[in-house]
C-alpha cells in the first residue's frame, strides 16, 4: 500500500513540475504593434512532435516572414534588447484579413545531428490586410506571446542550433524561413 502511495505522489509532482516549467517566464514584457490582433494568454507546456501537422494547400503569396531571430534579438516597441527567444516578424501583404495561424519549426543540433520538432496554433492572433505584428515564443503570457519548451535543444545545446521554420494562415501560402544560434546556450538580454 505504501508502494502504491508513493508511485502515485511520484506521478503527481512530476506532472506539477512538468506544468509549472511550461510557466515561466523571462524577459521584458512586449506590446504587439496595433495593426495586429492577438489575445494570447498561453503558458502550456509544449511537447516535441513527430511530423509537420500542418495541412495547406493554398497558393496565394500573401503572408510574408519579415524577419525570424532567436538571439540578439531587439523589442520593435521599446528598441530595446530583449531576452534571446524565437520571434518572428509576419506580414500580411494580400487584401483580406490573415487569421488561423500554425507555426511548425524544426531545430537541429549542428555538431550531434539532433533534432527536434514543435508545432503550435497561434490562438487569437490576425492580421488585417497590408498589417504586420510579431509573436514571441517565450512562455509569457499577453498579446502576441505564445509558450516554448524551456528544455529544447535550443535552450540546452552548446553547439550552433539551425531553425526550419514554417508559417501558415487560412488561405495563404505557407512562408517559410531559417534561422540560427551561434554556439553556447541561450542568453540573458544582451
Amino acid at each position: 500500500m505504501k508502494l502504491k502511495k508513493l508511485i502515485v505522489l511520484s506521478g503527481f509532482a512530476l506532472v506539477s513540475a512538468i506544468t509549472l516549467a511550461g510557466c515561466s517566464a523571462s524577459g521584458a514584457p512586449t506590446a504587439a504593434p496595433s495593426n495586429s490582433s492577438s489575445s494570447s494568454t498561453n503558458a502550456t507546456v509544449v511537447l516535441p512532435v513527430t511530423s509537420n501537422p500542418i495541412k495547406n494547400a493554398a497558393t496565394n503569396a500573401d503572408l510574408t516572414i519579415v524577419t525570424a531571430g532567436v538571439q540578439d534579438l531587439v523589442d520593435p516597441v521599446t528598441k530595446q534588447a530583449i531576452n534571446d527567444r524565437l520571434m518572428l516578424t509576419l506580414k500580411n501583404t494580400g487584401s483580406k484579413p490573415l487569421d488561423g495561424f500554425e507555426v511548425y519549426y524544426e531545430m537541429t543540433d549542428s555538431a550531434t545531428g539532433a533534432q527536434e520538432a514543435y508545432y503550435q496554433k497561434l490562438h487569437g492572433f490576425s492580421l488585417a490586410s497590408g498589417a504586420q505584428g510579431v509573436v514571441y515564443f517565450d512562455n509569457q503570457t499577453g498579446a502576441g506571446h505564445y509558450p516554448e519548451n524551456q528544455f529544447s535543444i535550443y535552450r540546452s545545446s552548446k553547439n550552433k542550433v539551425d531553425f526550419m521554420i514554417l508559417v501558415s494562415a487560412a488561405g495563404a501560402k505557407i512562408a517559410q524561413t531559417l534561422a540560427s544560434k551561434s554556439a553556447g546556450t541561450a542568453e540573458k538580454v544582451d
